[in-house]
């Protein structure tokens, strides 16, 4: 049973979704970086505008990801990003 104060685990995934449906609305898009060279060039996360095709943003960790939700609206204050 939850005991008050416990935050809800959201899913890395279902945070990266969030983030994306709230980016949408400004033509911009968060990538995860693949590969060992893209990791080192951009960080674990991206930002990318898609009318123009460039790089907005790095988001070096997956506790950035975390602050980037927050930031946005994405994550609720009782809500936390399921550690893997």
């Amino acid at each position: 049973m939850a005991k008050k104060g416990d935050k809800v685990k959201v899913s890395k995934r279902a945070l990266i979704q969030r983030i994306n449906r709230i980016l949408a609305k400004h033509d911009t898009k968060l990538h995860t970086a693949r590969g060992d060279r893209a990791r080192l060039d951009l960080g674990d996360y991206y930002t990318v505008d898609i009318r123009r095709d460039y790089i907005i943003d790095k988001l070096p960790s997956e506790r950035d990801l975390e602050a980037f939700g927050r930031e946005l609206g994405a994550l609720m204050r009782y809500e936390e990003m399921e550690k893997e």
